[in-house]
């Protein structure tokens, strides 16, 4: 892989962990493969605005015909797009809010969900456009939702890989950093096991 993408999101920064492993996850992915790189999307700190209506309209307008505004809004999204369809593989980082993902990264899916560029609708249906990509998930949370009676609370994976994969993105892992408010001990086994994870990923890759 050539090109990584790496989508960070989490409001804790520095301290955060999903991004700390993805970080590293992309990092490993690099070293497997002479003069690739790595592109950051830092939503943190430069987060994307929400769509809004000159947004809805503006993507259905014919370009000569849209106001200043709708080409402002419209040309974060297509720059958004055009990095991702550039990038061989996608990592993306999220805690685990309220159950779902930040509403940073939710607002960079509703940004690279464009009909005509990302996905098309047939006579069968929907198609995703964006294909042949790898996608790596790192999602953090304080308890633990891969299993046991908190599993039904997570909406964030099913979530992402329902969007993604309407996208054209089916080839997707999921690396669990889970448990990270019960105890310095979970904590560090969780980032631990982690790590033991993204090793193993990019030996795969």
């Amino acid at each position: 892989m050539s090109s990584i993408l790496l989508v960070t999101s989490s409001p804790r920064g520095a301290a955060s962990h999903s991004t700390r492993i993805a970080t590293e996850l992309a990092n490993k992915l690099k070293a497997k493969t002479p003069f690739s790189k790595v592109v950051t999307r830092d939503l943190n700190s430069n987060p994307l605005p929400h769509i809004d209506a000159d947004f809805s309209s503006g993507i259905y307008t014919p370009v000569e015909s849209r106001t200043e505004r709708q080409h402002s809004v419209v040309g974060v999204s297509d720059a958004i797009v055009d990095e991702l369809v550039a990038a061989d593989a996608i990592v993306i980082a999220t805690g685990m809010i309220n159950f779902n993902i930040s509403s940073t990264l939710k607002a960079w899916v509703d940004h690279i969900a464009r009909a005509g560029k990302t996905f098309s609708y047939g006579e069968e249906g929907p198609k995703g456009l964006v294909i042949g990509k790898k996608v790596y998930i790192v999602i953090a949370s304080g308890g633990v939702y891969s299993s046991g009676p908190a599993a039904a609370f997570d909406h964030a994976v099913p979530y992402l890989k329902t969007a993604l994969g309407f996208l054209g993105m089916t080839d997707v892992e999921i690396v669990r950093i889970e448990g990270v408010a019960m105890g310095p001990e979970a904590e560090a086994k969780a980032i631990s096991s982690a790590l033991d994870q993204t090793s193993d990923l990019a030996l795969a890759a």
